[in-house]
């Protein structure tokens, strides 16, 4: 009977290798793509460096407010980018890897929905070029409106609710909380106090 449980241990001893052993790839391109998490370190560091020299050539010719200059926090946010940077590709060039994904409810084959990325297109443009005519409120509303609708939503009563309210609170919080102008079109009279007031305040006070 002692035979069994050997079967049993052979068994699940000959199924591990296969979920963990895995050929590497020859060659310098296969060594890139075994190690293709690389390319993060790289854009980690690379956005660390340059936080690190903007906030080094920033300006400190004005009033400082504290103990601490504008400089402190740039420094900060450039270094740790770096430090993970680097802790990445230290653990990469260790053998850690990302689990990849099963992709069970996702099909790999299928097209891409270049329709979507067009409505998608045409939206913002269309924000562009109506945002100096019609004002923030109306094209917001049409951005937000049409993004929707690019994305499959078809209701045609909630979707222009919640997008001229997430216009309007975007208008408000822009120029009343922010100081920060945006065009008011038509509508400029009526939300005055969020750019005549506002935003002409905000501009004098700088």
């Amino acid at each position: 009977m002692s035979p069994a449980p050997e079967s049993g241990a052979a068994e699940s001893g000959a199924e591990e290798p296969e979920v963990a052993l895995r050929e590497p790839r020859t060659g310098v391109a296969g060594w890139f793509r075994d190690r293709s998490e690389l390319v993060v370190s790289v854009l980690l560091a690379g956005a660390g460096a340059v936080v690190i020299v903007d906030a080094l050539r920033m300006s400190t010719a004005f009033t400082q407010r504290g103990p601490v200059g504008p400089k402190a926090m740039p420094l900060v946010v450039g270094a740790l980018l770096v430090v993970v940077a680097l802790a990445l590709a230290v653990d990469v060039l260790r053998g850690g890897r990302g689990v990849a994904e099963g992709g069970e409810d996702v099909d790999l084959t299928a097209p891409p929905e270049w329709r979507t990325v067009a409505l998608l297109i045409a939206v913002f443009v269309a924000n562009i070029v109506l945002i100096d005519i019609v004002g923030f409120p109306i094209a917001g509303t049409l951005l937000f409106w049409g993004a929707a609708f690019a994305l499959g939503s078809r209701h045609l009563v909630r979707d222009p609710l919640i997008a001229v309210a997430l216009a309007l609170a975007t208008y408000v919080v822009f120029g009343e909380l922010l100081g920060v102008t945006l065009p008011g079109g038509p509508l400029e009279g009526v939300f005055s106090w969020g750019t005549a007031a506002g935003g002409a305040g905000g501009v004098g006070e700088l």
